[in-house]
């Protein structure tokens, strides 16, 4: 940035929908909600998901008063700011990663605001990955550092593991017709090796 510029206030500066966000990450902490990072381990203060969202967006997106000249009026800015609220609040949908198009929007948006191209997430104390697996689904190249070894596993089976073997066929029979569900180990590990040789993403 050159000497004297000055840099644009963020939404996150300024205000967020947080009785939204509030909702949706008291739900995010329920038990039983289905297919969740904790059920891979529990993590004793891990973000919660909505959260790290929300605050990702509203980093990145710049607050409609840093436009006077598009939003010259309070008016025009409450209006902008409250449409962008308006994507926030369709993030805090449940189970948000079965809707990739909400990911998609909020993408989009964010783009406007770094001449096209997302700058990288660093998390230096990832702990349960809420931050990076977040940053990761909204499109940033995220990173994840950690001292504990079982953080580390966490954030290894999240950013690495599973976009690796994303869109590859269940190694089991998924109707759970064929008995025995695992082929045999030879069988198994040759599989594996296939598919190695072809995906290779998240190395």
């Amino acid at each position: 940035m050159p000497v004297g510029a000055v840099s644009s206030r963020k939404l996150v500066e300024v205000a967020l929908p947080l009785p939204e966000i509030n909702d949706a990450s008291g739900y995010d902490k329920m038990p039983g909600i289905g297919a969740h990072p904790k059920g891979i381990h529990h993590w004793w203060a891990r973000l919660p998901l909505p959260v790290a969202r929300a605050v990702l967006f509203a980093s990145v997106v710049d607050d409609p008063s840093s436009h006077p000249d598009k939003f010259p009026t309070e008016e025009a800015q409450a209006r902008e700011r409250e449409r962008l609220f308006g994507i926030i609040r369709r993030m805090m949908q449940k189970q948000l990663h079965k809707h990739p198009e909400v990911y998609a929007e909020a993408r989009a948006e964010m783009l406007k605001y770094c001449d096209g191209k997302l700058p990288p997430v660093l998390d230096p104390f990832a702990g349960g990955g809420s931050i990076p697996l977040e940053a990761a689904r909204l499109g940033f190249e995220a990173y994840a550092g950690e001292i504990n070894p079982v953080a580390v596993l966490l954030n290894k089976c999240m950013l690495e593991i599973v976009p690796r073997w994303l869109d590859h066929p269940p190694v089991s029979d998924p109707a759970g017709e064929n008995e025995p569900a695992l082929p045999p180990h030879g069988v198994l590990r040759l599989q594996a090796g296939r598919r190695g040789e072809r995906g290779g993403r998240g190395r």
